[in-house]
């Protein structure tokens, strides 16, 4: 190996270094993320109890394609939510 490959190799070695950790570090986890709430936002089912992205809790009376009705507080409040704005499905006590 010559002065001028070694010269080479030197330069573009952190910069490899650099791409790869930002990947891993970076990229890999936020695509497993959004993954995992497109499948959340594809299983939802009339019944399930959400929270929307700006915070509302709701449970799901109707179901379609591309928006969801949600049932909000003690007076039967109707609110049309777009499936992109549900942030999580919530699980356990006090859901009833």
């Amino acid at each position: 190996m010559g002065l001028g490959e070694q010269n080479l190799l030197t330069s573009i070695l952190p910069l490899v270094v650099m791409v790869a950790f930002f990947y891993f570090a970076l990229i890999r986890p936020q695509k497993k993320k959004d993954n995992e709430i497109k499948e959340m936002r594809a299983n939802l089912k009339v019944g399930d109890h959400i929270v929307t992205i700006g915070g509302i809790h709701g449970k799901i009376i109707i179901l379609k394609e591309d928006y969801v009705v949600i049932e909000s507080s003690g007076l039967n409040t109707r609110i049309d939510v777009a499936k992109w704005g549900i942030n999580s499905v919530v699980k356990g006590k006090g859901m009833e």
